[in-house]
């Protein structure tokens, strides 16, 4: 892969005002001077002609930069053209790239495994930039620009830094023990250090994880018939996404859409009436669905009188349909509201909000997905063993187990098949 030469349209599907087309490679310098006519001052733009190397013939004005490595993003010699952002001008421009030995059209992602195959980057930033190109809320952006930024990298460095240093507490130990016959004596302080350096690294496990930010807080609407669920539904998510009708059975199946409120992501879904009697047989699969949803909820909005709401997940009861003339209390119920006239739902809203800023990770900060939380459960758990531990080559493999968990986190061993996969969801040119 790194023999090859690669470019690709970087900036935003023409027509725009300016795009942008990098090449990263060996021959980045031979295809500037190519086009340019020159190789410019390195890390300095400049305006230059470029032409056709096949015809000739000119393509386009453009704004060029020569970026020799390894200190550049993807740490191989890159060039940038900035160009006129038309269809015609960017087709030009690839096809006189492609036109020269060497050089290929880029994959998804390239760029970004490059820069990670080289050293510019680790997974773990990797993976923050994934998220970072996928951010639809600021919430998600913050968090995963933290990610991408290294914070989080860092910190793992030192926890690594700290291990080192314990391994070679324990080494030294082993090494003794041969000659003076006193390995069966641990350093001291290090069981100290390790239960210290578990609990810390436990504190990262406790926090919300990064997946509620990609998916959103979970909330799923359930109840009976008729007790005004998809209503609220389309009160919550600003538009009559669901039918509603006083007919019992209305919904039969799962609606799901997801909205921001101050920020915060949320997967509001609606569901079909929960009843025993009467449901015919695709109601009936929809009930079933309903059911599993209530029970797999971040959060269960249960509309129902009485409190027959999903057990083992957090229930809010609900009384709606305050505005019907013979509507019936709720005893017991959080809120109080009609969706109709929007009695209650400015409340609702607000506690939603102040529920997610809880369970979600706090702004600007790092948070693990399921797989960096998986690498890191296993370095706790080799710590926690270390600790319990008095033999000095049950220790020193301990430490080495969470050494090599912490290597998996960041990505200095891994599998292709995971590698192919991540880099997959960058788009081509980045």
């Amino acid at each position: 892969m790194g023999s090859d030469t690669i470019f690709a349209l970087s900036s935003g599907r023409p027509p725009a005002a300016i795009a942008l087309v990098r090449v990263s490679g060996p021959q980045a310098g031979f295809a500037l001077s190519a086009l340019a006519g020159r190789l410019p001052a390195p890390r300095r733009a400049s305006y230059a002609w470029l032409n056709d190397p096949v015809s000739g013939l000119k393509v386009d004005r453009a704004l060029v930069l020569w970026l020799p490595g390894p200190a550049t993003a993807t740490g191989e010699d890159c060039a940038e053209l900035h160009l006129h952002g038309s269809r015609a001008v960017v087709a030009a421009v690839e096809s006189a790239l492609a036109s020269l030995p060497g050089l290929r059209a880029a994959l998804a992602g390239e760029f970004t495994r490059r820069a990670f195959v080289n050293g510019r980057i680790d997974l773990a930033e990797a993976e923050g930039l994934a998220d970072l190109l996928e951010a639809e809320t600021e919430l998600q952006r913050r968090s995963a620009l933290a990610m991408a930024g290294g914070s989080f990298s860092r910190l793992v460095g030192g926890w690594r830094e700290r291990l080192l240093g314990l391994s070679a507490q324990i080494e030294a130990a082993l090494d003794f023990s041969e000659e003076d016959d006193v390995g069966d004596v641990l350093p001291s302080g290090l069981m100290v250090s390790c239960s210290a350096l578990a609990s810390e690294i436990g504190g990262w496990l406790a926090r919300p994880r990064a997946e509620v930010l990609r998916d959103g807080l979970r909330v799923v609407l359930a109840g009976p018939p008729n007790t005004g669920k998809s209503t609220l539904f389309n009160a919550l998510v600003g538009a009559e996404a669901a039918i509603t009708a006083a007919n019992p059975g209305t919904t039969r199946d799962v609606l799901v859409r997801s909205v921001a409120l101050d920020g915060f992501p949320f997967s509001f879904v609606d569901t079909a009436g929960l009843r025993v009697d009467g449901a015919d047989e695709v109601e009936a699969i929809g009930i079933a669905r309903a059911r599993i949803e209530a029970a797999g909820a971040d959060l269960t909005l249960w509309l129902g009188l009485e409190h027959e709401g999903p057990a083992g997940v957090r229930v809010w009861e609900v009384a709606a349909q305050c505005d019907v003339a013979d509507h019936v209390g709720k005893i017991g119920g959080h809120f109080r509201l009609s969706a109709i006239t929007g009695e209650g739902i400015a409340e609702l809203r607000s506690a939603l909000v102040a529920y997610a800023r809880l369970s979600m990770p706090v702004p600007g900060e790092a948070a693990l997905n399921a797989r960096q939380h998986m690498h890191l459960v296993s370095v706790q758990d080799a710590l926690d063993a270390a600790a319990g531990l008095a033999d000095p080559v049950l220790v020193a493999e301990c430490l080495r187990l969470a050494r090599a968990g912490l290597d998996r986190l960041i990505g200095r061993t891994g599998t292709e098949d995971m590698l192919d996969a991540l880099f997959g969801r960058f788009c081509i040119g980045k």
